[in-house]
């Protein structure tokens, strides 16, 4: 089933969500801010995506550049600030299999589902 990290506030979000509406193949939705994901699951996304995790760090976020701008991370840190903090977390992530995008822009949903 497809998967989709979503932010009800984010445009593009909301428009990944819509595309997969319009799609009508069955999906579940994640609402990775209230329900943060696991230490393990977000590896496992990163690995879909092909992704270091400071890729998929939301580096222009408020609480980035309070908290961590300009420090040496490890994986494993940037990994536990997007935990901490799962504002961090790009978003839109579409997940199909073992196939996984950021929905920005929305038509790179329409790759893998």
């Amino acid at each position: 089933m497809i998967q989709i990290y979503h932010n009800p506030r984010c445009r593009k979000s909301r428009e990944g969500l819509a595309l997969l509406e319009a799609s009508e193949k069955p999906y579940e939705v994640i609402p990775y801010l209230d329900k943060v994901p696991t230490k393990k699951a977000l590896k496992t996304v990163l690995k879909y995506l092909g992704m270091k995790p400071e890729e998929l760090a939301r580096t222009n976020e408020s609480i980035w550049k309070e908290n961590y701008k300009g420090k040496e991370l490890t994986d494993d840190a940037i990994i536990e600030a997007m935990l901490t903090h799962p504002k961090l977390i790009e978003r839109p992530i579409v997940i199909n299999g073992t196939k996984a995008v950021i929905g920005r822009p929305t038509e790179k949903i329409k790759t893998i589902i």
